[in-house]
C-alpha cells in the first residue's frame, strides 16, 4: 500500500510554484490526491496544502525531504511534510463545564476525529470518573494565584511527558501566562462566546439576554499571550429570539461551542491551518 502523506507550504508569492512542486512529486512517483491554494494579495503571501500518496518503491521520506529541501530554498519557503495516517497527539483542559470534553471524546471514540487522547488536565477533579471510563490518565492539577508558575510547570510536564502534539482547552477557565504561551506556539487551541468584547466576566449569557441579543456564536483560535485574541481558526452563529431565555441561551451556546472547537481541532490534525501573520489560511 503507497503511504499518505502532507506537504504544507507558505512562502513568497511568485510564478510557478505549484507548477514546480506538482512536478518534483511526479518525478518522485508521487500521486496527488488533492489540492488547496490560496494567494494572499494583501500580504502577498503563497500558502499550499497537497495530499499525496508515495508508492513503495518511491524514494522514502527521508531522501523526499532532502531532495525537497533544495526546491524550498529556491522560493524561500516554510514547508512542513506530515505522515497522512498518524493520529495527532490531543491534551485536553478543562475546568467545570464538560460539554466540549465530552465531545471532543465521542469524536475521538468514534474515529470521526483522527485524533488519540493523551491525558485530561484539569484544575478541578469533576471529571476525573470520565477520563477513567475513557481509559486517559487524568491531571488534578489546581490552581490559586500564587501557584500559577508552579502549576503551569507541572502542565508542561504533562506536555512533554505525553509527547503531546497539541493542547486543547475545552473550556479550561484559567488565563494562561504570556511565557506559558510562547513556549507552545500554534499548538494551544482555545473556545469561547463571540460575545467579546461585549459581554464581558461572569454570565454572559445572562447579559446577552438582559439586551436581546439575536445570534449565538462561539470562537476557536490559536493561544497567544494577548487574551482570546490569537488567530481564529473557526467560528459559528445560531439564530436566536425572544422566546429564548437565559438557560436555553446557555444550551445554545454550549451546542456552537462544542461544534465550533471540534472542527478547529479537525482542521488542526489534519494541517489544513496554515497561519498568515496574525490570522490564518484554512483548506476546508
Amino acid at each position: 500500500m503507497p503511504s499518505a502523506y502532507i506537504l504544507t507550504i507558505a512562502c513568497p508569492d511568485r510564478i510557478g510554484i505549484v507548477a514546480t512542486v506538482s512536478t518534483f512529486l511526479a518525478v518522485q512517483q508521487c500521486n496527488i490526491i488533492d489540492s488547496a491554494q490560496f494567494g494572499d494579495p494583501d500580504t502577498r503571501r503563497f500558502f499550499l496544502r497537497i495530499h499525496f500518496e508515495m508508492p513503495d518503491d518511491g524514494p522514502g521520506r527521508p531522501e523526499l525531504e532532502r531532495l525537497f529541501a533544495g526546491v524550498a530554498a529556491t522560493f524561500d519557503m516554510q514547508w512542513e511534510l506530515h505522515d497522512a495516517g498518524r493520529k495527532s497527539r490531543l491534551m485536553i483542559m478543562v475546568s467545570r463545564f464538560g460539554h466540549c470534553l465530552n465531545d471532543l471524546l465521542f469524536r475521538c471514540s468514534t474515529g470521526t476525529l483522527q485524533a488519540e487522547i493523551t491525558a485530561i488536565v484539569s484544575n478541578h477533579a469533576d471529571f476525573e470518573r470520565i477520563a477513567e471510563m475513557h481509559g486517559i490518565p487524568f491531571h488534578h492539577l489546581p490552581v490559586t494565584k500564587d501557584t500559577k508558575r508552579e502549576q503551569e510547570a507541572a502542565v508542561a510536564q504533562v506536555i512533554e511527558d505525553t509527547r503531546s502534539d497539541v493542547v486543547v482547552l475545552a473550556r479550561y477557565m484559567q488565563v494562561l501566562s504570556a511565557e506559558f504561551c510562547s513556549r507552545y506556539p500554534g499548538r494551544i487551541i482555545n473556545i469561547h462566546h463571540s460575545f467579546l468584547p461585549s459581554f464581558k466576566g461572569a454570565s454572559p449569557y445572562h447579559q446577552a439576554y438582559a439586551r436581546g441579543v439575536k445570534l449565538i456564536g462561539a470562537t476557536a483560535h490559536y493561544v497567544t499571550e494577548n487574551l482570546d485574541e490569537g488567530p481564529i481558526i473557526e467560528q459559528e452563529v445560531s439564530r436566536v429570539d425572544h422566546a429564548h431565555l437565559p438557560d436555553a441561551l446557555v444550551n445554545v451556546g454550549r451546542d456552537v461551542e462544542s461544534l465550533v472547537l471540534s472542527r478547529a481541532v479537525r482542521y488542526h490534525v489534519e494541517h489544513r491551518v496554515l497561519l498568515n501573520g496574525h490570522r490564518t489560511v484554512v483548506f476546508r
